[in-house]
């Protein structure tokens, strides 16, 4: 799995012209399934991201994590992120997990998110979806659970 984390002052998501999510300051995560993620990458970047410490302490240093500011979360599907774009010009997306194996495993990654409590919100797999957001920094970061070993 890859993880596109953008730490947000505000984001949301519409489909169809209507927002399904939205979220004050926290993170917005890009989520990418690979057809050979199990539950056990989600359980490993769900810890990390909770963890990550990227929010300002008093002092202005990154030292508090999204759990410590008691922020929000919104998930977007993003399949895009397991492009292939070494050959020719046109990306592939092989890599990428099929529905029947993506949707059950970004609801497990979503449902393993909001065990923290934090108010936690979501795009709809597969729409085509508006995500709007102001990146607080900017802070990005890409984790991918491939390199957790």
């Amino acid at each position: 799995m890859k993880v596109v984390i953008q730490r947000v002052s505000e984001a949301s998501v519409k489909v169809d012209g209507n927002i399904v999510g939205s979220i004050g300051q926290g993170l917005m995560l890009l989520i990418g399934i690979d057809e050979n993620d199990t539950s056990a990458d989600a359980d490993w970047l769900v810890q990390k991201i909770l963890n990550l410490r990227i929010f300002s302490d008093d002092e202005g240093k990154m030292n508090l994590s999204v759990t410590d500011i008691s922020g929000e979360l919104l998930c977007i599907s993003q399949f895009t992120l397991m492009a292939d774009y070494k050959k020719g010009n046109r990306p592939s997306f092989i890599r990428a997990a099929r529905q029947e194996q993506a949707v059950p495993l970004f609801d497990y990654f979503k449902q393993q998110i909001a065990k923290s409590g934090l108010k936690t919100e979501s795009g709809i797999f597969a729409a085509d979806m508006k995500v709007s957001l102001v990146n607080d920094g900017p802070v990005t970061i890409v984790m991918d659970s491939s390199t957790k070993n």
